[in-house]
């Protein structure tokens, strides 16, 4: 299954909508600014992505844009700055025992 690049734009009239999708963009892309992220999706987690926005937002209130990059237009790219590298997240590393104890004991 292929990846699309999908910017993800919002302006969102309340506080805690905002947060609550800032948070749940999370689970799917990198924040580049606080209301844009980057984000590598297949077809699943793109309509997952998208399922979870519509349940945030008031469509009449927020506005939310979805921006699919092309791979000649990713090349494209230019940041200036602290530079956000979009990718896969890195394995993760778990440190303890078996039974959950990490005090060594």
């Amino acid at each position: 299954m292929s990846e699309k690049f999908i910017v993800v734009v919002y302006d969102i009239s309340s506080d805690k909508r905002r947060t609550k999708l800032h948070n749940i963009l999370l689970n799917y892309g990198t924040p580049v600014q606080y209301s844009v992220f980057e984000c590598l999706l297949n077809e699943r987690e793109e309509k997952q992505m998208r399922q979870a926005v519509k349940k945030v937002i008031r469509p009449r209130k927020d506005h939310v844009r979805f921006y699919t990059l092309c791979a000649n237009c990713q090349n494209k790219v230019e940041t200036t700055g602290h530079r956000e590298i979009l990718g896969p997240p890195p394995p993760a590393i778990i440190i303890g025992d078996e039974d959950g104890d990490d005090r060594g004991g």
